[in-house]
This record gives C-alpha cells, structure tokens and sequence, in this order.
C-alpha cells in the first residue's frame, strides 16, 4: 500500500497509438495515480484511437491535472518524428515532472532521447517496452536496428517495469541488465469489478474470438480449425469474430473458401464482457502475444479458454493450468482442443475456468500493479537525487 505521507508526485505518461493493451495499461495506471492524489498527464498520438480514445480523454480530462497532450505520431519512422519529439520535448518543459514513464517503442523514443542528452535532469524515466519492437521480426535486419536503438536508450533510463516476466527475459536476451540500470516486474492488474463471472445464458455462439485482425493473431489457424471440425468430424461450431485490422478483408474471404461462413459472423470492436457473454469458449489461437489483457480479463471473469503457449500467456495460466495451453501454428491441435473444450460437461467446464480466475486474483491485482510501479518511480527518484 503507498504511503500517504510520501509527496505527491507529477507524472506524464508518454506513448503512440490510444489502442490496445497497452493503452488499457496506461488507463489503469494514470486513473490510479490520480485517485492516490498523484498530477498525471498523457502525451500521445492524435491520429489513432477514434471515437473511443476521445470519449475516454473526454472523461479524463477533469481528472488528469497535467492535461492530455496528441499531436500525430507514426508507427514506423518517419519525419513525423522529428516534429513528435519537439512537442515531447515542449510539453516535458511546460509541465515539470517528477516522472517521464515511457510506454511502447515509440513512447521510449519521445521520452527517452531528449533524456540521452541530460545526464544532470531532475526527472526521471521509466520505461515499460510492452513487447513492440521486441516482438517485431525477430533476426531480421530491423529488428536489429531496433535493438540496437533500445541499446543506446537504456543509458537514458532510469528504471525499467517489465508487465511479465516473458517480456523481462526477451529484453535480457537482446539488451541484458547493465548494473546502472534498475528494473522490476510488475504484473498487470484486474479491478475488483472484473472478477464478476460471466453470465452465458443467451450465448448464440459457440466460439469468440477477441482482438486485432492481423497475421500474429493466428486468426487463420482458427478458421482452418473450425473448417477441418466440419470436414473430419461433422461438427459446426459457431464462431464470433470481433475486431479490426489489416487482414479482416482476407479473413473474411478465408471463410468462404474454407466453406464455413455461414458459422462465422464479424463485428468491430465492443465492449470485452459482452462479447464474451456471447459465446460458451474464448479461442485464443495467438502467434506472438506479451501480457494480453484480453486473456487477464477473460480468465478473471472465468470464461472458459482455449489458448497458444506463446509470450506471457503460460504466466497467466500459472503451474496447475499451462498444460491446457497449446502449440500455435497447429490447425489440428486446435481443433481437437475445441472439440475437447466444448465437449466438456458445462458443470466441469465452469469449475475450471472458476479455478483459473482464483489464480488470476491471487497474482494480477491493479492495486498491486499502481503500488509497485509508485514504488519504482520512488526508488529512481532517491537513486537520482544521490548520484
């Protein structure tokens, strides 16, 4: 628990794109910094996030008492970039932190660089890397690039917070621990609120899956999976796809060819509890993940899961449950997976995902996940003013 007698602190959480979990991330970290009487700010890109990224900082904004500053960022590199990081640098100097927490690639670079430059800065960097560019490609010859980059930053960085323990071991693989620079693992966390089971009573669907339509969802491996339960043992499951991305065109026209669209239905992006209340079994058949928070939540409100060994997901899922987690890349393996899963008996069906969602709440709290990131924050506060 923070202690209340500790000073106030002013926080600005630096990253690119208002999506995803890593947007989730900051959400959960900036709204619970604020309720403990820390300032916080949010400076991100302007040209991401839609509706939903502007409804939210729409809320935000009374709370939220170093502002929220968008301008437009790139995901690649870009000369956006260079008028990105004179905004940072700009709203960095109007605002004062005590903290600059970095999230992201391309929130390390903005936050980071100008810090390369001043060794003697009152403020100090955090850095969450959340994957990105670590999981990009790896042995190609950007991904190198990109390590080499991380490199040369780490020497701006005041403390690192790896959200799991995948991320922490990938980032010592290819960057290491120098020992100037401290770190520390602080899991993701799940409201109180989240734990709430889900009531499947009007699921129409057999199957859901949740997130970006892209070629590392693996969602391809899904629609081979359900075409070969039709093909090999005349089963039809139905499957909710709901998301966005580059490749749902081509799912899409995936589903015709494998003969299985009249069982799949596609719909953008929702709220995840409803979703999920609309279908028996979350599919997760994922070729590259982090800490997905679309795995925490749906474990936490115990809906039943089948789901790749890939990234963080095993830590999720904790010794007594990794064995039900499979290869990715496997159609058949998948397939037998969801025939087994929906097979189960619906009473032994719950009891399991009940004793997943116990695990969650013993190990991916949010009030343990704001208190341990302030307590880092503190220790490169007193590490920085000594040195």
């Amino acid at each position: 628990m923070t202690d209340p007698s500790l000073p106030r602190l002013r926080i600005l959480h630096v990253f690119r794109a208002p999506l995803g979990g890593l947007f989730r991330h900051v959400l959960d970290l900036a709204r619970g910094q604020a309720a403990l009487g820390h300032e916080v700010g949010i400076f991100c890109d302007s040209t991401t996030g839609g509706k939903r990224a502007d409804d939210v900082f729409a809320e935000l904004s009374a709370t939220l008492t170093l502002g929220i500053t968008r301008v437009p960022m790139s995901r690649y590199p870009s000369l956006t970039d260079a008028r990105a990081q004179l905004s940072a640098i700009t709203a960095r100097a109007r605002l004062a932190p005590d903290v600059v927490h970095c999230h992201g690639s391309k929130g390390g670079l903005y936050g980071r660089l100008p810090a390369l430059f001043s060794p003697q800065r009152r403020y100090v960097t955090a850095y969450t890397p959340h994957g990105g560019s670590f999981n990009y490609k790896p042995g190609s010859a950007e991904h190198r690039v990109y390590m080499a980059v991380e490199r040369l930053l780490e020497r701006a960085t005041d403390m690192f917070l790896f959200e799991s323990r995948f991320i922490a071991g990938r980032f010592e693989a290819h960057i290491g621990h120098p020992p100037r620079t401290d770190h520390r693992i602080v899991l993701n966390g799940i409201s109180e609120p989240e734990f709430e089971p889900i009531d499947h009573t009007d699921a129409d669907f057999d199957l859901v899956y949740l997130g970006e339509l892209r070629s590392a969802k693996g969602i391809d491996t899904l629609i081979d999976a359900v075409s070969l339960l039709g093909r090999r043992d005349g089963s039809r499951p139905r499957l909710l796809i709901v998301g966005s991305g580059p490749d749902e065109a081509a799912l899409r026209a995936m589903t015709v060819s494998r003969g299985i669209a009249s069982q799949c239905a596609f719909e953008p992006p929702g709220p995840i509890r409803k979703a999920l209340s609309r279908a028996h079994v979350m599919v997760v058949p994922s070729r590259a993940e982090s800490l997905p928070y679309v795995i925490l939540e749906a474990a936490a409100a115990a809906q039943p899961l089948v789901s790749t060994d890939v990234g963080g997901i095993n830590e999720i899922y904790g010794p007594r449950h990794r064995d039900r987690l499979i290869p990715t890349n496997d159609p058949i393996i998948l397939a037998d997976a969801i025939r087994r899963t929906l097979s189960t008996p619906d009473a032994e069906r719950r009891a399991e995902a009940a004793d997943l969602a116990q695990h969650v709440r013993q190990n991916f709290r949010l009030d343990t996940m704001i208190d341990g990131v302030i307590e880092a924050y503190r220790i490169a506060i007193l590490r920085r003013a000594k040195a």
